[in-house]
């Protein structure tokens, strides 16, 4: 699973991409709007955590361009500013969750779960294909009832696979 990180705050992004990675996820991360957009423009994600308050574009302004050009991935803006009228604006715009820093990461975690299973038409954070369990919160996998150990790149590339059923994935997107 393919994840862009979007906050300027240097040591937050890293820390954010650091757990990310720890999860098992594929991260890619940057530091202000133009730049966030031309990451969207030449990659598909399956979801982006996103500030608000950016150099050069908001994330406002990030949003409305990302959805201009009907692209659906789900965002998760996480950021400081936490009144009414924000929150409003940015999911009127197009996000998908909002969450306010400070913020716990076990709940990052979960938003990030539940943004990406909406986006695969999933109900729960377990995909299920015959006698083949995978469950993406605890990051694991069974087959038969029997524990499949995988390294992290191995569960990414399963989960993706499965997520991406019925569409043709290039090299690239693998």
């Amino acid at each position: 699973m393919r994840l862009l990180v979007v906050e300027d705050e240097k040591k937050l992004n890293e820390l954010i991409t650091k757990k990310l990675k720890k999860e098992y996820y594929g991260v890619d991360s940057c530091f202000d709007g133009e730049e966030a957009v031309r990451y969207v423009e030449g990659t598909e994600y399956d979801a982006i955590i996103l500030d608000i308050m950016l150099p050069k574009l908001d994330g406002f302004e990030v949003i409305k361009r990302i959805r201009a050009k009907k692209n659906k991935v789900p965002i998760l803006l996480l950021t400081a500013r936490d009144n009414i009228d924000d929150k409003v604006k940015g999911l009127d715009y197009g996000a998908d969750d909002y969450l306010v820093k400070p913020f716990d990461f076990n709940e990052l975690s979960a938003r990030i779960r539940a943004v990406v299973r909406r986006k695969y038409g999933n109900s729960s954070n377990k995909l299920i294909i015959g006698d083949l369990v995978i469950d993406s919160s605890e990051k694991s996998v069974t087959r038969a009832g029997k524990k499949i150990d995988l390294t992290g790149k191995e569960y990414e590339v399963l989960e993706y696979l499965v997520q991406s059923k019925n569409r043709i994935l290039s090299r690239d997107q693998i």
